[in-house]
């Protein structure tokens, strides 16, 4: 890296962008990625709130991979407030609402928006994402081994769509357990994936089915199934064999990717807990990924829109303070400090390790020994966490981490900190300085 310096958020694109969320407005985001053709995939994460697995994996389609050729849509919060909250389905179960649901119950507009992008004529294959008790076994062994659980299954409504380009779902559904296999963590092989046929349509077929999305797909001439993952094990690792699973559905459609991170179970570790962020207005940035579990005084501005490069991160308006979440995680409580804004300015120049760069409000820099704020006329800074007696303005001095309290840091590795400046009264920006060492430096 040059000189020790990173600019992180000036690369962004922001795949959200929200104002402060009330209870009841948790609209989902659909994603498009590629070029829209009559060949598109789409993903759906999240209709039911307690299953991290399916939320988190659609999450890393959307925010860890160019499409290079094809087109594939993302939902990766669809039952966001059940996401939240923490709970299979704050108004119910979604998944058991395809075949009636009425007008007055709360997720009918959520539905209703749902169907009419399953029925996109766009649209030739869905996947819907669960996590499942136990482990699918076509014979009982024991409790948590036998046909009525759902775990570590790619699961079909029935053998066929007919006339459609991937109507054979029973095939496709061995070609996906036959990847998946081959790359499995367990050195027992408990964690093998199986096909459930649910055989929703037949007499002795499972009725529950008929109420949910993947057979609502179907009767609409949609080729769908599921991808369930057992609740056992940590998200991450059912979000692993969901990545592997899709990756087989995109190349069976002849779709082109490229991925960001390694296919590891380590590499989908550090994808979905690092690399995360918030950012305030355009001005403020923050860490989703290790943030401190509070931020006082932030100086923000009534109605400032929010904004992070992960569609599961959003802000809960609490009255006093604002909440930040990714998915079902809590992540930190911001407390505002109400300012006015001036948007004059876009840049200060700051003194990085001896080399001097124009630093962007917004932006995250890395810092190998120390910086320095240069002095601007009408223009105060404050670094947070520095303390000299009678200083208003912190701008022109040489500040070095051992010289920042510890206890003022936005991050739990105690390595990053707030620089604030302003003009007179009114806030003109924010820029975090992440101090590292010297092997960092390089990367």
């Amino acid at each position: 890296m040059n000189r020790g310096i990173l600019i992180l958020l000036s690369l962004f694109i922001f795949l959200t962008s929200l104002n402060a969320r009330e209870i009841g407005d948790y609209k989902f985001d659909l994603i498009k990625k590629g070029i829209d053709n009559n060949n598109t995939l789409l993903v759906i994460g999240g209709i039911q709130g307690d299953e991290p697995g399916g939320f988190m994996a659609a999450s890393l389609l959307a925010t860890g991979y160019d499409i290079k050729k094809g087109s594939v849509w993302i939902i990766p919060n669809l039952a966001f407030y059940s996401i939240i909250k923490r709970g299979r389905g704050v108004f119910g179960d979604m998944n058991r609402k395809f075949a009636y649901i009425s007008p007055k119950d709360k997720d009918y507009k959520t539905i209703q928006r749902l169907k009419e992008i399953i029925t996109s004529k766009n649209i030739k294959f869905i996947v819907d994402m669960h996590d499942g008790s136990g482990f699918y076994r076509k014979k009982y062994i024991d409790k948590n081994h036998n046909p009525y659980k759902w775990g570590q299954t790619v699961v079909i409504d029935q053998k066929e769509v007919k006339n459609q380009k991937y109507g054979n779902l029973e095939k496709i559904a061995q070609q996906i357990v036959n990847s998946v296999n081959k790359r499995l963590i367990s050195p027992n092989k408990e964690d093998a994936f199986h096909i459930d046929n649910t055989k929703t349509n037949q007499k002795d077929g499972d009725k529950e089915m008929l109420k949910a999305l993947t057979y609502y797909a179907i009767t609409h001439h949609k080729s769908a199934l599921a991808l369930e993952s057992a609740k056992k094990y940590l998200a991450y690792r059912r979000v692993y064999y969901k990545m592997i699973a899709l990756e087989k559905i995109m190349n069976m459609m002849g779709i082109k990717y490229k991925r960001k991170y390694k296919l590891t179970l380590y590499g989908v570790k550090q994808a979905l807990n690092n690399g995360i962020y918030l950012n305030i207005g355009g001005r403020i940035p923050l860490f989703v990924s290790n943030s401190t579990r509070i931020i006082k005084f932030l100086p923000i501005q009534k109605d400032v829109k929010f904004s992070s490069n992960n569609p599961l991160v959003t802000i809960i308006n609490k009255g006093k303070y604002y909440q930040v979440r990714y998915g079902n995680r809590f992540v930190s409580n911001i407390i505002p400090q109400y300012k006015k804004w001036d948007k004059s300015i876009k840049y200060i120049k700051v003194k990085i390790d001896n080399v001097y760069k124009n630093i962007k409000f917004g932006e995250i820099i890395e810092v190998k020994n120390n910086f320095e704020v240069q002095k601007k006329k009408g223009l105060r800074v404050n670094i947070i966490g520095f303390v000299k007696k009678g200083l208003k303005n912190e701008a022109g001095i040489e500040i070095s981490k051992n010289v920042i309290f510890k206890r003022f840091a936005i991050d739990k590795h105690k390595k990053s900190f707030r620089v604030e400046v302003y003009k007179g009264n009114k806030f003109v920006g924010m820029f975090i300085v992440k101090f590292v060492n010297e092997l960092m430096a390089k990367k």
